[in-house]
């Protein structure tokens, strides 16, 4: 038998979480066996690196059908994000998850792959590799036999995009995505826009035209064009196409092509993650003091 005193001191030895530690207690029957039962199954180092920050890594689209499976994987640096491994990982999670009825993380943690599940291999594959990995998110996008999708990755899956759209073709698809990768657009249209997102632009509007000198009176009319402005930033549909020369709206490229979007998503790899910033010249003043 073992003791919640064992379990604290086996956790603080190896970082490892509590429930894997109460198993490799269970298993082994103490604590010097489990922290060698935790080396092996990968558990110790993998958790070690749980405080270390994974931003860079690979974006990935999977394609079957109607189903389509979008997706983010993190490292801490980007020479392990093309390195074969990691991509082989990234391919395995992708075609797993396009396999089943996933939703959700925690379905698709769940999720059985080799011996194990996709939990087991994220902590085998962060041991063997030797940096934090991290399976950051996923959204799976369904469509009808009458819509096509659209998948674009940019340098080499830093970027990607999967778009959505109502009749047309796959290439006239592939390129609203390419767009899309390139032009950062957070929402699919004017209507996407939520109300408290839209009356927050339009206050800080509002102040600098003042800021300004505008008449007071004449703010709310110089507001429409400037909402109009900030659509064709943020809205897919509102911005000018890429590839238009004589600078028609995606919409428009789209209409013209007798199609319509139906739906996006725009994946970056490490957006919002608070990447770490290395201070050389302090690290080397450190070592010297030290």
């Amino acid at each position: 038998m073992f003791s919640a005193s064992d379990v604290k001191t086996l956790r603080e030895k190896t970082g490892a979480g509590m429930l894997d530690c109460k198993k490799a207690l269970q298993e082994t029957g103490s604590i010097e066996a489990a922290i060698d039962w935790l080396r092996e199954k990968g558990i110790a180092k993998a958790s070690k690196k749980s405080d270390r920050i994974a931003a860079e890594g690979l974006a990935q689209i999977f394609t079957n059908g109607n189903k389509a499976v979008i997706l983010e994987v993190n490292s801490e640096t980007d020479f392990v994000a093309k390195n074969e491994e990691f991509k082989n990982f990234v391919n395995t999670l992708g075609e797993v998850i396009l396999n089943s009825n996933a939703t959700t993380m925690d379905e698709a943690l769940k999720l059985e792959v080799n011996d194990g599940t996709v939990e087991d291999l994220v902590i085998a594959v962060t041991a063997k590799i030797g940096e934090k990995i991290s399976f950051r998110r996923f959204n799976v996008v369904e469509k009808i036999d009458t819509e096509n999708f659209g998948a674009y990755l940019h340098m080499g899956g830093k970027i990607a995009s999967l778009v959505v759209i109502e009749a047309g073709n796959e290439d006239v698809a592939r390129e609203v995505a390419m767009h899309s990768a390139a032009m950062r657009p957070l929402y699919v249209n004017a209507s996407e826009v939520p109300e408290e997102v839209l009356e927050k632009e339009k206050n800080i509007m509002r102040q600098e035209l003042l800021n300004e000198g505008k008449p007071a009176d004449k703010i709310e009319n110089i507001l429409v064009g400037k909402v109009r402005k900030y659509y064709e930033d943020v809205c897919l549909e509102n911005q000018i196409f890429v590839k238009a020369e004589n600078k028609e709206t995606v919409g428009k490229y789209l209409e013209n092509n007798s199609s319509k979007l139906v739906s996006m998503i725009r994946f970056e790899v490490g957006e919002g993650i608070e990447k770490r910033q290395d201070d050389f010249a302090t690290e080397v003043m450190n070592q010297i003091n030290g």
